[in-house]
């Protein structure tokens, strides 16, 4: 059944009423029902799924968060707003700079809150570069905060807290703390749910929606508004085609079977504005292990095109752009490993006793990579890189061979892969139509709204749970202060 929007005069009666309604029952939409909840209105999620989780709770459980909180200070960094800020504006634009500047401002009670519902963080960091980890540290650096130029912008500080839990999707714990809140506070959650249109009275404010759910069409209405929290669309190859043209067929969506778009086209049918829709976050990263980036990344021509110290998703956006999408990385003997991620299936090319062989052998312009290295080599002895400004922490001369070459192509290697794009909304969270106005009795939240970040040269690990907790708070208030 097609999204769509639906007049109240053509409902024949509800079936539920509720202040809040709340469609979604990942990060987003629990922080929104709890909120809304506690605000004094009586609240409903509608979710497609049996139980709440969503993609939240299969994920590696990272929020972005900053500016100054308690595991930063026991860990030994000294953040604040200001600088939080100044990166993430120099790095994401200045596009939503008054949702980054409310976002930064409020941090530090953020992380209060969240702790304060149950979502534990430990007050350990991991020092070195990861993806994720398998450990329980509550803090590590996932993003581009060391990187030229934002490094002389801003005082750099680690800010991917890690809520506490065992294995790849630490993010179950901080849903199962947080639905249990929902659960002792009086939220209501009809599941196996699925919202097919927005409901809107004749002054065009949204009041209910549309639903199936055990083979019946049932109506529910909102009192007060509906919040949209329904995730992105990376499950959704149609959209996925139409938008991000750039993906390669070898690249894999991450996220719940739900995440197909739904609230998107929600939105849309009641007069939404999209922004961003064509933005990714891919990743097939080279580290673990860190040595592998004092490597050089290569294109099909030789040269280099990116910082090999960037964030794993800036990487990845950067290799998506080159002739062909094809990218190398080289490595001499003193640095040799294979990367431990290996759902990325770099493939290891062969190895070369020398440059000369290598570019034979990558099909590689003769006297290019040759070049490049050469440059390479001579700054990365002086502690420079005057190309891209890599770090000196990861800058060495390439001169021990033999060398070796994986190949990182963006449609050779296996990409996963998150949609960022998704509805416009303000810094009250409510959905805004292509006028810029907000619609009446909408708010959304989460990956179904635009991301702050609008690019995967922009991401940082914590920047869908972290906004998306957030906003979704602000959703759940917004809604029931009107």
């Amino acid at each position: 059944m097609q999204n769509s929007l639906i007049s109240l005069r053509d409902v024949p009666h509800f079936d539920d009423t509720a202040d809040v309604l709340v469609i979604g029952y990942g990060i987003a939409g629990v922080c929104a029902a709890l909120e809304a909840r506690r605000a004094g209105g009586d609240v409903l999620v509608v979710e497609r799924a049996s139980a709440g989780g969503g993609a939240s709770a299969l994920s590696s459980g990272l929020f972005y968060l900053g500016g100054g909180t308690a595991v930063q200070k026991a860990c030994g960094f000294d953040d604040s707003p200001d600088d939080m800020y100044r990166f993430m504006i120099a790095s994401m634009g200045s596009e939503n700079a008054d949702l980054v500047r409310r976002y930064c401002d409020e941090n530090v009670s953020h992380f209060d809150w969240l702790e304060s519902q149950g979502v534990p963080f430990e007050r350990t960091c991991y020092e070195g570069k990861a993806v994720f980890l398998l450990g329980t540290e509550g803090l590590l650096s996932t993003g581009n905060e060391k990187l030229w130029p934002y490094r002389e912008i801003a005082r750099p500080a680690p800010r991917g807290h890690q809520a506490t839990g065992e294995g790849e999707s630490p993010g179950n714990v901080a849903m199962a703390a947080l639905t249990t809140r929902c659960e002792d506070e009086g939220v209501r959650i009809s599941c196996d749910s699925q919202v097919t249109a927005l409901i809107a009275d004749d002054t065009g404010k949204i009041c209910g929606v549309r639903l199936r759910r055990e083979g019946k069409t049932l109506h529910y209405e909102a009192g007060t508004g509906v919040v949209i929290a329904s995730g992105g669309f990376a499950m959704n190859p149609d959209m996925v085609r139409e938008n991000i043209p750039v993906l390669p067929d070898t690249a894999e969506p991450l996220g719940s079977p739900w995440n197909d778009g739904c609230g998107i086209r929600l939105g849309l049918s009641a007069g939404a504005a999209t922004n961003a829709m064509e933005g990714v976050i891919a990743t097939a990263s080279i580290y673990p292990p860190g040595q592998l980036i004092k490597g050089i990344i290569v294109n099909k021509f030789g040269k280099r095109f990116v910082a090999e110290d960037s964030y794993h998703g800036r990487t990845a956006a950067f290799i998506s752009e080159q002739p062909e999408q094809r990218a190398y990385l080289i490595v001499d003997e003193e640095i040799f490993a294979y990367p431990e991620i290996e759902s990325a299936r770099h493939q290891l090319v062969d190895g070369y006793e020398n440059i000369e062989e290598m570019e034979a052998g990558l099909d590689i312009p003769a006297g290019a990579l040759s070049r490049t290295l050469r440059q390479y080599n001579v700054a990365a002895r002086k502690g420079e890189d005057p190309l891209f400004y890599k770090h000196p922490d990861w800058l060495k001369p390439l001169e021990n061979g033999p060398y070796a070459a994986f190949d990182i192509s963006f449609n050779r290697s296996f990409y996963l892969f998150m949609t960022l794009g998704g509805l416009e909304v303000d810094s009250d969270a409510r959905v805004l139509d292509k006028k810029g106005r907000p619609i009446p009795g909408l708010c959304a939240a989460g990956a179904c709204t635009a991301h702050i970040p609008k690019s995967g040269k922009s991401y940082a690990s914590g920047m869908s749970l972290g906004p998306g907790s957030y906003f979704g708070r602000v959703a759940g208030m917004t809604l029931m202060s009107q």
